[in-house]
């Protein structure tokens, strides 16, 4: 993700996603834009940087337009105004001492060369673009302060807890601590989705958010901890993408994740105190269970704290739902690349052709993380169509790898757990069209009367 346009579009959005809500009134969203203007803002290059009215108005009009392409800052085919030579100067005294700012920089350049210095902005974009950013470790950052949301899709809460050892395939013998990804719904505290997985990346991560967002909807804004799975760039983008505001809690602050930890601490009760009684368990068997015991089991059971079954209190919602190629969209990942002099470009040991009228300039790549054969080029917030592929020798990301070669296993053995599964795959079989919690729970209550 080094690429300007973008970090400047994700700083962009970060201003204005709550206020382009369309639920907001004129009113409440005038409110809301001029209370962000008059604040610091920590900006990925510049430090802190104050926003004016105006500016973020323009930027709300256009990312309702256009969306998060539209916040992308348009490229301008301008010759050089400035000596390179001393860009290149501007350039060392970054190097040199990496905490200075981009106007400290400016005001020494104007003493060496009077006149013929940059302005500040300039050497600000030109630190940027040539990727010597400014370290912002002491910006605040912003927390979701709400106890609860009001309804659901409003806000879902995601972490990583780590389970048992088991075997990653059936009767295999490769054993790994098993990790489970899982997102919570704040409102109604159902399992949007959650899975068990070999190892915490962000690759495991994604797949476990993208099966939520097919299922359940988009929500309003995702809540995650500063975790290396939960801080990727690809997250970001994936979020930025569908429309979904991304927060991160602030370090050594767990304020805010105390209903995943909740359930956390439901799962190893109830859970996976019965799935360690099974000899041999696999990952797949693992999984397999998990899906059963949430809907035959969580799902169904009144919450301690809100009275009402999870399944019940979201069955309120009407989601936002994503066609199938913008989520795919979504989870593409994106790297930026120079095209060489003979219109090509170079992707983890792979050789692409790309439009010769893009010699010399800085392009998008986007591509799916486990078919490195077709990559899309963009350009100036236009695509280019796909690369021609001349020399592919890897065909799945270095990241992508490990994820390979597994597969599903059937369940074993008679017992608490697998009770619950048989009655989830029956059920399954029997409603084509995806369980109806409601109707589940209605079933439930019938039986007990």
């Amino acid at each position: 993700m080094n690429d300007w346009r973008t970090t400047e579009a994700l700083f962009r959005y970060g201003l204005v996603r709550e206020a382009a809500d369309d639920r907001l009134t004129a009113r409440e969203r005038g409110a809301l834009v001029r209370e962000t203007a008059t604040r610091l803002h920590a900006h990925p290059t510049d430090g802190l940087r104050q926003v004016a009215r105006g500016t973020l108005d323009r930027w709300i009009r256009a990312y309702r337009k256009g969306g998060f392409e539209a916040l992308k800052p348009v490229l301008r085919e301008v010759g050089p105004r400035t000596d390179p030579a001393i860009l290149a100067q501007a350039a060392d005294l970054r190097r040199e001492a990496p905490q200075r700012t981009g106007a400290q920089i400016a005001e020494i350049l104007r003493r060496l060369h009077g006149e013929g210095a940059p302005a500040e902005r300039t050497v600000q974009r030109h630190l940027a673009r040539a990727g010597l950013r400014r370290g912002t470790d002491g910006a605040e950052r912003v927390g979701f302060g709400r106890f609860e949301a009001e309804r659901p899709n409003e806000l879902w809460v995601a972490d990583a807890l780590h389970g048992p050892v088991v075997a990653t395939e059936r009767g295999g013998q490769v054993k790994r601590k098993a990790i489970c990804f899982a997102i919570l719904d704040d409102h109604s505290r159902l399992i949007v989705g959650a899975a068990f997985e070999p190892a915490e990346t962000e690759l495991r991560l994604e797949r476990t958010l993208r099966a939520a967002l097919a299922s359940r909807g988009v929500p309003d804004a995702l809540y995650v901890d500063n975790g290396s799975p939960f801080a990727s760039a690809q997250l970001q983008r994936a979020c930025a993408v569908l429309g979904i505001r991304l927060i991160h809690s602030r370090p050594g602050r767990p304020q805010g994740r105390g209903k995943i930890e909740r359930f956390f601490r439901t799962l190893r009760e109830q859970f996976l105190s019965e799935a360690q009684r099974k000899e041999g368990l696999s990952l797949p068997e693992l999984n397999r269970l998990l899906r059963a015991w949430l809907e035959r089991s969580y799902h169904r059971r009144a919450h301690s704290e809100t009275e009402e079954a999870p399944a019940v209190r979201f069955a309120s919602a009407r989601p936002r739902y994503v066609g199938d190629e913008e989520l795919r969209e979504a989870f593409l990942w994106s790297v930026a690349r120079t095209v060489s002099k003979t219109a090509t470009v170079s992707l983890h040991g792979n050789r692409y052709e790309v439009d010769a009228a893009l010699c010399g300039r800085s392009v998008e790549l986007l591509f799916d993380p486990y078919a490195l054969g077709k990559v899309e080029v963009r350009w100036g917030g236009g695509s280019f169509g796909e690369a021609v592929a001349h020399e592919v020798s890897r065909h799945v990301h270095p990241r992508a790898e490990a994820d390979l070669g597994q597969e599903p296993a059937s369940p074993t053995g008679i017992d608490y757990l697998a009770l619950l599964e048989t009655e989830h795959e029956r059920e399954l079989l029997q409603r084509s069209g995806g369980i109806e919690f409601r109707r589940l729970t209605e079933d439930d209550d019938t039986k007990e009367e």
